[in-house]
């Protein structure tokens, strides 16, 4: 990797950061690259992502000066778009920690993430138009899916920065916390207590489309029905004293 995304491994998560602070860590050639490398480990492994940025910024925007540049053969390429699709499509769940600015692909990058939580500090949204082009990797779809047609032509038309407190309302982040980052770590935890084959099957449930519902739940539930997971952790549950049995065993005693 060039380092323009810092990697840090845990055994519930791996955690990347995007690291040009002095750029407020703009959506560069180098960082995109480092994203398909992270796909590819992420695929062939399956763990929950944390995405965060260094310095208090989540990401100001894709690197203005290589955007400059482009011409339309690089527009039908998708750099960006097909970076933050990847991300997006990883096989457990991506969790965005977000401090400060997130605009124009850093924006893109956190919608393509399936938990957003937010610092008080947040600024998002897509000046793109301002600029002379369009948010054209992943705002144009995934805004709308996340928070209705109507917020994401509001904000995508009038290139309007929101706020923690309104981003919150809208249901563009799901958490405002101090902490973001802390409050992901604690997500991903969370998360790796649970069923990774099960955790799995309900983001492919969750990204199917609607006409596809309810067979895709009753075909991923059949394979989860035979699981070895399944029978252990129910067996468990099942196996588990009652809290009340707890307490009428230690007032007995």
């Amino acid at each position: 990797m060039s380092g323009a995304l810092r990697v840090e491994r845990h055994a519930a998560y791996v955690l990347a950061t995007l690291d040009r602070p002095e750029r407020r860590n703009a959506i560069d050639q180098a960082t995109i690259d480092d994203l398909h490398a992270l796909c590819d480990e992420l695929e062939a492994a399956p763990a929950t992502l944390v995405l965060t940025g260094a310095g208090g910024v989540f990401a100001g925007g894709a690197d203005i000066a290589q955007l400059r540049e482009r011409r339309a053969a690089d527009a039908l390429r998708g750099i960006n778009a097909t970076a933050f699709a990847r991300v997006h499509a990883l096989p457990m769940p991506v969790i965005a920690a977000i401090e400060g600015f997130a605009l124009g692909g850093g924006a893109e990058l956190a919608f393509a993430a399936d938990i957003r939580i937010a610092s008080p500090t947040l600024r998002l949204g897509n000046p793109e138009p301002g600029l002379g082009i369009l948010a054209a990797a992943g705002a144009t779809w995934r805004l709308p899916e996340i928070a209705g047609h109507a917020v994401a032509a509001d904000l995508l038309l009038t290139a309007r920065i929101v706020d923690a407190d309104e981003a919150l309302r809208l249901g563009i982040v799901s958490r405002v916390v101090d902490d973001p980052l802390a409050e992901a770590v604690a997500t991903a935890e969370r998360i790796a207590t649970l069923d990774a084959q099960a955790v799995r099957a309900t983001k492919r449930a969750l990204a199917a489309p609607r006409d596809q519902h309810p067979r895709v739940d009753c075909e991923e539930q059949a394979v989860l029905f035979e699981s070895p997971g399944k029978e252990r952790r129910m067996t468990e549950f099942l196996e588990r004293p009652s809290k009340a049995a707890r307490a009428s065993a230690e007032a007995n005693r």
